[in-house]
């Protein structure tokens, strides 16, 4: 038993601790699982409110077909900047590369005609240059590992509180940079890039800061913020645990709380149209009329076209331009609405899994299936609720992905292992008592299997043992063969009586069948049921000799009966078990069959089962010594059920034979026993050779 419940436990504790060693390792399939579900959320309840200031002014399909293909000239970049500052933007950014020179200045294209003066030439740089210096404009880099390193040091600077978290921050390999003369000339300085790997896959989190290893250097969304606000500088608060780490931005009045690596989870709102305004209305006639879309905003320049590639996808499932998500992120500081992943939730949703796993391995194995099951509906809603208020309350992005298919893993397991060990439990039962017990016995044990263990218990029992007469010398007159297929016939016969009255066929021995009744479950009347069996016996064996199935003289059965209790159980090894049963009945019932033969009957019971099914036909057959018992053992003779015994013949018998008794005890009994001999055979032919016997019995009869 200690195995039985020792082995699934184990299994249950080892899949916990396995799948919390998986959640610690974290592998990529696990995290794709939680980002999913943190999408889901905010598909669900989106960042909402008013509208930031900001506003992308996109180069659109309908500017490059107004105002022809990309790259524009950089004078018509110079004039959009002008209009913009002209028009009030608080904050001008470009989401556009500008790492060469304008191949379509006139100074460019007349170094390569001959005798054109070149110094006479206009230089579009040169004017996209001035028109940056006098706005509040932000250009961008991009991480390119393969490019340069990125040299000098971001336009604002950088304050750190806490501990130095250079170490964590996204680390620039490489860089494409703008132009020189632009660079210098612009006020503002950012990253372009949405995170530090080269992946077209979803934006969840946009890097705020970038290091190139000595100097930190900010993402064009938060570094347009600090234009818009006058701000010199930008303060990383660093953690105070010295694990230099970062635990978030200040901005003026502004604290956003990000990644360890001082990343956003970007909260995003659905797609508005109305914040975005072509270029091509800039650039136009009509430019003014967009002053009430640009004053006081944030303007980002960048694409939506397709043809320019720059197209992400968000956690909403929208497909949008890049420079759309750097206007999520400034639209989001400023509303102060954030997501946060903290670190703690993470070692919390561990606990939570491990407690959960936990508390199902003991219910799936102490209570079953159905209670583990109802265990496993309120810890997986409780969990996925759990998470839904933690973000739509607090905005936290707990993850309850892993605990709640780690605690349907952890319920499958241990259903399928109870499932296994209760499927082995019914193979080992009916090969222990298929063929012994009668279906509706078979049907309470196996249902019950958990109890077959190794011991046993004290349980009144009847006992029988039939045995074959004249075997020895049946099988001298018979081939090996003849004599297995007699006794597989024989056996099958009267054990078939056995199973059908409930009793449970111990075992086969040689010759003999030892049964019981009244175990592995209880059986009501078992004393009853077993001598009812007894007669269904010789009158199966009667038949079987009547067609002459063992041929001719036909076999005799020796049947003895005894009730009292006894031990049974399981007897054996732990992996190898007999269920069978020891004790005083056993050892009675074994002499009282073997008494038959003195006794010159084939059914003879002790008083206690004669006692025990009173309403059938007994007749007392005097007494036993027991080896190893001061007292006699009364016995009786049955001759027939509850129907014989109501014979009027069988009345005149017992009558008869109480008579003989009391007379053997007077020292007479040849007129009763005379009686007794011409009455008996006549009711039932057995009884000849009974009455034959009782003159050399007379002291077996005394000492009853």
């Amino acid at each position: 038993m200690l195995g039985r419940r020792l082995i699934p436990t184990l299994l249950g504790l080892a899949l916990v601790l396995g799948l919390a060693a998986l959640r610690v390792a974290d592998p990529y399939p696990l995290q794709v699982l939680r980002e999913l579900a943190f999408d889901s959320y905010q598909r669900i309840l989106p960042r909402s409110g008013p509208a930031g200031p900001v506003r992308v002014v996109d180069i659109d399909e309908a500017s490059l077909a107004k105002l022809g293909q990309w790259p524009w000239p950089r004078d018509r970049m110079a004039l959009l900047t002008e209009r913009l500052m002209q028009l009030g933007a608080a904050a001008i950014a470009f989401d556009v590369l500008f790492p060469e020179p304008d191949r379509l200045s006139p100074k460019v294209i007349g170094q390569s005609l001959p005798g054109v003066d070149v110094s006479k030439l206009a230089d579009n740089d040169e004017l996209f240059a001035a028109a940056l210096k006098q706005s509040p404009s932000v250009l961008g880099f991009s991480s390119a590992p393969s490019a340069p390193k990125l040299e000098g040091n971001a336009k604002g600077g950088f304050a750190i509180s806490g501990s130095d978290p250079k170490g964590s921050i996204a680390l620039l390999k490489g860089a494409v940079t703008p132009l020189p003369l632009l660079r210098e000339a612009a006020p503002g300085l950012g990253s372009l890039s949405l995170n530090d790997e080269e992946s077209s896959s979803v934006v969840r989190r946009v890097p705020l800061i970038w290091t190139n290893g000595n100097s930190i250097f900010p993402g064009l969304s938060i570094e347009a913020l600090r234009l818009a606000l006058g701000l010199g500088a930008i303060v990383v608060l660093g953690d105070t645990a010295d694990a230099g780490t970062v635990e978030g931005l200040r901005l003026g009045d502004f604290t956003v709380p990000t990644t360890d690596h001082g990343d956003l989870w970007v909260y995003y709102r659905p797609p508005d149209p109305s914040l975005y305004v072509s270029a091509a209305k800039i650039l136009g006639d009509d430019w003014q009329s967009a002053a009430p879309q640009i004053g006081g905003q944030i303007a980002l320049i960048g694409t939506s076209a397709s043809g320019l590639l720059d197209v992400h996808a968000t956690a909403l499932g929208d497909n949008v331009p890049g420079v759309s998500i750097h206007a999520q992120v400034i639209d989001q500081i400023v509303s102060g609405q954030f997501i946060i992943r903290a670190d703690w939730l993470s070692g919390l949703e561990l606990l939570v899994f491990v407690i959960a796993g936990l508390l199902l391995v003991v219910v799936v194995l102490r209570l079953g299936p159905v209670a583990g099951l109802a265990l496993a509906v309120v810890l997986i809603g409780g969990m996925a609720a759990a998470s839904w208020v933690a973000f739509q309350s607090r905005g936290l992005l707990a993850d309850p992905t892993f605990p709640v298919i780690g605690a349907l893993l952890v319920y499958g397991t241990m259903v399928y292992a109870q499932f296994s060990i209760t499927e082995r439990d019914r193979r080992q039962v009916r090969r222990a008592f298929g063929y012994y017990v009668a279906p509706e016995l078979l049907g309470v044990i196996e249902r019950n299997a958990g109890k077959l263990e190794l011991g046993g218990e004290l349980r009144e029992l009847s006992v029988m043992f039939a045995d074959m007469r004249g075997f020895t010398s049946f099988t001298e007159k018979h081939t090996p063969q003849d004599t297995l297929a007699t006794l597989n016939t024989l056996f099958g016969a009267l054990g078939k009586q056995i199973v059908d009255r409930l009793g449970t066929i111990d075992k086969f021995i040689g010759d003999a069948i030892m049964a019981f009744w009244n175990a592995p479950v209880d059986v009501p009347q078992h004393a009853r049921k077993a001598a009812l069996s007894a007669i269904a016996m010789r009158e199966t064996l009667e038949a079987l000799n009547a067609r002459k199935a063992f041929g001719d003289p036909g076999i005799a059965v020796g049947v003895g009966i005894a009730t009292g209790v006894a031990l049974v159980g399981n007897m054996g090894l732990e992996t190898r078990f007999d269920y069978s049963t020891i004790g005083d009945p056993v050892n009675v019932a074994s002499r009282v069959e073997g008494e038959s033969k003195v006794v010159g009957f084939d059914i003879v019971a002790a008083e206690a089962t004669a006692l025990a099914a009173a309403d059938l036909a007994w007749l007392e057959a005097g007494s036993v010594q027991l080896k190893g018992k001061a007292a006699r053992l009364k016995i009786f003779i049955l001759l027939g059920d509850e129907a014989f015994a109501r014979k009027p013949e069988f009345a005149a018998l017992r009558e008869a034979h109480a008579n003989l008794l009391e007379a053997l005890r007077h020292g007479e009994g040849g007129e009763a026993l005379a009686l007794c001999r011409k009455l008996g055979p006549d009711l039932l032919p057995g009884l000849a050779r009974f009455y034959e016997l009782v003159p050399g019995r007379i002291e077996d009869f005394l000492s009853a």
